[in-house]
């Protein structure tokens, strides 16, 4: 495995963050928590037009053709941006499973419009159970003539309130897992969608459905046997999500660095005492580890191997030492890092989020496990 970048990706990498730096200071990150839509249409066009949106996907469908591990470098470079657009809910939640499980009708309707930045998808899939597995999904569809029926609640739903188009997980069998993903118009009746408070003032919403009415040609893949696209949609948002947290953590890395070699304190700067470099040291270790982890994981979802270790793996790792690393942050900022004046929190609320998403680290270590043939 070489991790070096290639020539290609160094060139996207450079143009990720020129284009972040430009448009994306952290003034319009606090512009984009408080508007309504939580993102910009503009700005998403200016992503799409750089052919962003549709990296992953056939040229026959609009797309690039490139692959899981150049989506990971322009991740990194959009978690260092705090960058708020439906970009992972969008290619990786949406488009992805329509690429792996949908019909050739369904990929030439959905993909150009997720490669052209024109359709805004996600995915609906946790319940108030709040479980990862298939009986946890309470959700029902039922077969109403040439359509199905779907009545739930679904909570955590990335930037619902803006999409187009939601991949609904439902229960469609009481086989524990008779489970179906359903293409649904966002604006069909019968959907309600509520934005819920975060810390990071991204946007979850809680979408209920209420006999909502989907053709049955709008189901992606067999009927019943949804829930292996959907453990694969979850171990490839996780991995995208890892590269993300790495941008995240890079920043933090260099930024707190920065401010030890500036900040003076008994005529010297902070950075020179010895407590001060082993915090530093520590934060550089967990990064680097952070990295490695996941970019391995990228790796091999790219080239199409079994990874569902690895993924949980960086997982795990990155969930443990996210606490760490802006625990010394913040040790090392002093007052200045809580106020909301500096960076510093954009990325340690957003930080916790990923921390946090489709379970915290003791799930992610059961995954180990089983996949050593531990449990």
């Amino acid at each position: 495995m070489n991790l070096a970048l290639s020539e290609e990706q160094e060139i996207l990498k450079k143009a990720a963050r020129d284009f972040f730096e430009e448009k994306c200071p952290k003034s319009f990150v606090k512009q984009m928590e408080q508007d309504e839509k939580g993102y910009s249409p503009e700005l998403w066009e200016e992503m799409a037009t750089l052919g962003w949106t549709g990296l992953l996907f056939p040229e026959k469908y609009g797309g690039s053709g490139m692959n899981f591990l150049d989506l990971a470098v322009l991740l990194e470079e959009m978690g260092r941006a705090c960058l708020p657009a439906p970009f992972s809910p969008t290619v990786v939640l949406g488009g992805l499973p329509i690429l792996d499980a949908g019909s050739e009708k369904q990929k030439e309707r959905y993909l150009p419009e997720v490669a052209k930045g024109k359709a805004i998808f996600t995915l609906a899939l946790i319940e108030p159970e709040l479980g990862y597995e298939p009986r946890a999904i309470a959700t029902e569809a039922t077969p109403n003539g040439d359509a199905y029926v779907i009545n739930g609640i679904k909570l955590f739903v990335p930037y619902a309130n803006v999409a187009d188009y939601l991949l609904c997980v439902a229960r469609t069998s009481k086989q524990e897992e008779g489970i179906t993903i359903f293409v649904v118009d966002a604006k069909s009746p019968g959907i309600k969608c509520t934005v819920l408070e975060t810390m990071a003032h991204d946007k979850l919403c809680e979408v209920v459905f209420d006999n909502v009415r989907v053709p049955k040609e709008n189901i992606l893949g067999q009927l019943d046997q949804g829930w292996p696209e959907v453990q694969k949609t979850v171990e490839r948002s996780d991995a995208a999500k890892c590269c993300e947290l790495i941008g995240n953590f890079q920043w933090v890395l260099e930024d707190t660095i920065a401010y030890a070699k500036d900040r003076k304190q008994f005529d010297r700067s902070i950075g020179s005492f010895q407590v001060i470099q082993h915090y530093c040291a520590d934060i550089a270790i967990y990064v680097e580890g952070a990295r490695l982890a996941a970019y391995q994981a990228a790796w091999m979802v790219s080239e199409g191997l079994p990874c569902a270790k690895e993924i949980a793996v960086a997982k795990s790792w990155i969930s443990t030492v996210s606490p760490s690393i802006f625990d010394l942050a913040h040790q090392i900022h002093g007052a200045i890092g809580v106020t909301l004046e500096h960076d510093l929190h954009f990325y340690t609320t957003r930080a916790k989020v990923i921390e946090l998403s489709y379970g915290a680290s003791n799930y992610y270590r059961e995954v180990v496990a089983s996949e050593t043939s531990l449990a």
